[in-house]
């Protein structure tokens, strides 16, 4: 992609408000747009990394079994009427409830328990259907009374959800335990490393779940979990503050050697074993190897990728702008041009001829300007061009401080 065709170009504004890391890098560096409060544009650098997101995503889930669909977001209430949820004071106050001309009620999705199950109904009759592991990409919307931090708390958002349906409690929580494992694959992948956290079920479930939270002073989670020493233990006691009944310092629950330690962290994803509730509430069962009617287990796994966008954006980064993992980058090299010939142009059509996904700054802009929007943009590997460099390409990591003169092989290889 050449720079000067790109929209929109980065920003050089000051922000009024006190705007989160995210939200201010983010927009100046032309990844999101705010239309209102609690809602944003993905435009095509943002909307590159939360397809990086989502394929990384999708890559580990398929490795689990799981098969990927698309469910409606405009939910008719009787759906949600059949377990009771539509009129639950907790999800009245953050469900966009609404009638059509025709005075029928409607909602909008922040979650699809109801909408798998009603699913499965239609095309699950015996345990030879089961288990059933299905996802999707879709938006919500939630009515976030102060919808905050850029993209990490918003009222209409970007949700990976998977559900998986079992003849028993014990394979549900082996596929749960499974999916728990790819959730972490799946965060590793991208450059965060997260802290498993048990936590309660909200209006999801009354049994505890489990979070999986990054730590960062600017999360606006709290958890407490086990300060391992280093090679001492490998205890991973981990709870969050709504469930954790001691304080920092304490003796840690699950083993003897270590205390608690008190931390902030931006939730990431978050996994729930929601029982035979919703099989029983939407009267949606299986038969056995009998043909006795039996109640579905089932589960639920979330993920926000744009969520996750926000988060990866408030640990990687500094005084100059982002650092993209290279695995979540919208682009993996990002080359600038500081000379008049056309060896530039030649290098990038060679890049984009072997499948390299390049950002050309082809803008007659000051050397200052070009470096700024380089930083600020966060691309892995900054490639320069110039009399100076002579025949070589002068590379440096966006993460690094060294710089390197390579030929164009060498770069090849590197990249």
């Amino acid at each position: 992609m050449k720079y000067s065709s790109l929209l929109p170009k980065t920003k050089k504004q000051e922000f009024k408000e006190d705007l989160s890391t995210n939200a201010k890098l983010l927009t100046k560096g032309g990844f999101i747009d705010q239309l209102m409060a609690g809602s944003w544009t993905l435009l095509p650098l943002g909307l590159r990394v939360v397809e990086n997101i989502k394929n990384i995503i999708r890559e580990e889930l398929n490795a689990t079994g799981a098969q990927e669909l698309l469910m409606p977001l405009l939910h008719p209430k009787e759906i949600w009427d059949t377990t009771g949820r539509w009129s639950n004071p907790d999800v009245k106050q953050i469900m966009y409830q609404f009638k059509d001309i025709h005075n029928r009620e409607f909602g909008l999705s922040f979650t699809h328990e109801e909408i798998m199950m009603n699913l499965l109904g239609k095309h699950v009759d015996s345990y030879k259907d089961l288990p059933a592991k299905l996802y999707h990409f879709s938006t919500k919307f939630r009515n976030e009374p102060r919808a905050k931090s850029g993209i990490l708390r918003a009222r209409e958002f970007m949700m990976k959800d998977l559900y998986s349906a079992h003849t028993s409690e014990d394979d549900m929580n082996k596929y749960y335990n499974l999916v728990k494992d790819a959730y972490v694959k799946i965060f590793k992948r991208m450059g965060l490393d997260v802290k498993v956290v048990e936590a309660s079920g909200g209006v999801f479930t009354d049994k505890h779940s489990h979070e999986f939270q990054v730590l960062t002073d600017v999360g606006e989670d709290t958890v407490f979990y086990c300060d391992c020493k280093e090679n001492i233990c490998d205890c991973s006691f981990a709870q969050n503050k709504e469930i954790f009944k001691g304080k920092s310092g304490d003796k840690c629950p699950d083993c003897d050697d270590c205390t608690v330690k008190e931390s902030r962290a931006i939730e990431v994803g978050n996994i729930f074993p929601l029982g035979t509730k919703y099989s029983k509430d939407q009267k949606v069962f299986y038969k056995d190897k009998d043909g006795s009617e039996r109640e579905i287990w089932f589960a639920s796994y979330g993920i926000g990728p744009t969520r996750v966008m926000g988060a990866i954006a408030e640990v990687y980064n500094d005084e100059n702008g982002l650092i993209w993992p290279e695995s979540v980058a919208p682009y993996k090299a990002h080359l600038i041009s500081f000379s008049e010939d056309k060896k530039a142009e030649g290098i990038y059509k060679k890049l984009e001829g072997t499948g390299m996904e390049v950002l050309y700054d082809d803008r007659d802009a000051q050397a200052g300007e070009a470096l700024a929007t380089a930083d600020l943009l966060g691309i892995p590997y900054r490639l320069i061009v110039s009399q100076k460099s002579g025949d070589k390409i002068e590379v440096k990591k966006r993460s690094e401080k060294e710089v390197k003169l390579m030929e164009y092989e060498e770069l090849l290889k590197l990249l």
